[in-house]
């Protein structure tokens, strides 16, 4: 990996009196400059940023076309739904905004409390540089974007010893390929989410504390799916607390942070709204979401597999299916407990929530470490076949989120 500590090293060596004749200083400067080019083009993270970029414009660049042929414009199918949400919160705040409505169509000004508020934060500051609201929004998850697939790379090495860095290119393949991953790409939360989730986990396994303190912290203050990460983060925290000295202190502070951005901000919804459970509240109001440990998704399930449903309808529902047998498989290759923790509690938490059911697929979407069996896998597969099966995903993924943006009805 190409460092600033390779670079001087590349000019020590340039330096040394013994070896070649003497290189003038522009000849030698050429020479560094060459090298450093060389490194950087050979390094893991710029490949995966292109890697994650190129699988996003061409999914984008997808969902242009089909929303083209329905008469749809791009900039409001990428601000759609809840991006509508975050765009008037980047602008206006947590002010009463005009024309907020329950699941009844009834006013109701404590609605907007429902989104966590770091995104709308961070697409406000952005703001600042002169750009309008979209361009910021959609500026704010192209970077988030970019630091998790950076994150995906240290994923990859630490499931994969032998063939970490090939892992984590894959893995940033199939996750930014995957069906409704165009939520990255969107005025959402996802890319942000899952950008502190990724390098919370990458903190934990190795035993940076305060990253993974921090970066919980940060996905608490992004998205309610947190409450996963942050009980992994502590239980590992805790964890080394008592079983290593060395890292006691800071992994006692870690265990301390991860909570409290997602306390904190559910804890001030219990203030202004005078109710101990005001998030879980506003979520039942506001649009019928609720946690029922998975009866509506059960039923949903055994409905759509035996009526004859929509292709849409029934992939949703053979797609989750298969990420739930996946993360059995994770359980079986023994996929660092951290991850797989974290990931079989995502499962756990979309599939027992009650509420729009064809969402589900963007709901699972930040369990990525069910993903990491298929990336070992074509991994150890010639290079031509992993390519092969990544791009079908990839294709299908594209597919399946510009459908569901353009053709279908509350499938994000």
């Amino acid at each position: 990996m190409w460092t600033l500590g390779a670079v001087l090293r590349e000019v020590d060596d340039l330096d040394q009196p013994a070896g070649p004749p003497v290189v003038p200083e522009s000849g030698r400067a050429a020479r560094v400059f060459e090298r450093v080019l060389d490194r950087l083009a050979g390094a893991p993270y710029p490949k995966a940023i292109l890697l994650y970029l190129v699988i996003r414009t061409a999914s984008v660049q997808l969902l242009d076309l089909l929303a083209a042929r329905r008469g749809m414009t791009l900039t409001d199918r990428l601000t759609a739904w809840d991006g509508q949400w975050y765009l008037r919160l980047a602008v206006h705040g947590y002010a009463d905004l005009p024309g907020t409505l329950d699941a009844a169509r009834q006013p109701y000004s404590d609605a907007p409390m429902a989104f966590f508020p770091l995104y709308p934060k961070l697409v406000g500051m952005v703001m600042w540089l002169g750009v309008d609201v979209v361009v910021a929004a959609l500026t704010v998850s192209v970077l988030a974007g970019a630091v998790l697939a950076c994150g995906l790379i240290r994923i990859g090495r630490a499931v994969s010893s032998a063939q970490g860095d090939r892992t984590g290119l894959l893995l940033v393949a199939l996750w930014a390929g995957a069906p409704m991953a165009i939520a990255f790409s969107m005025a959402y939360t996802e890319a942000l989410f899952c950008a502190f989730a990724v390098w919370a986990l990458v903190g934990v396994l190795e035993r940076r504390w305060w990253l993974a303190g921090l970066c919980a912290f940060g996905a608490g203050l992004s998205r309610s799916t947190a409450v996963v990460l942050v009980g992994v983060v502590v239980v590992a925290a805790l964890i080394a607390v008592f079983r290593r000295a060395d890292e006691r202190w800071p992994a006692l502070a870690a265990a301390v942070v991860a909570p409290l951005g997602v306390a904190g901000y559910l804890g001030f919804v219990a203030y202004r709204t005078g109710s101990w459970t005001g998030w879980q509240d506003i979520e039942l109001r506001g649009w019928n979401t609720e946690f029922d440990f998975g009866v509506e998704t059960w039923e949903s399930v055994l409905a759509r597999l035996t009526a004859d449903e929509s292709v849409f309808s029934t992939l949703t529902v053979l797609m989750l299916l298969g990420a739930v047998a996946l993360a059995v498989v994770a359980v079986v290759l023994r996929v660092p407990w951290p991850l797989t923790l974290y990931g079989v509690g995502v499962l756990a938490l979309a599939i027992g929530t009650r509420g729009l059911p064809d969402a589900k697929m963007r709901f699972i979407l930040p369990a990525f470490p069910v993903l990491i069996p298929i990336a070992i896998g074509l991994a150890k597969r010639r290079t031509g076949t992993a390519v092969a099966a990544a791009v079908a995903w990839v294709v299908l993924g594209a597919w399946f989120s510009a459908h569901a943006l353009t053709a279908w009805r509350y499938a994000i």
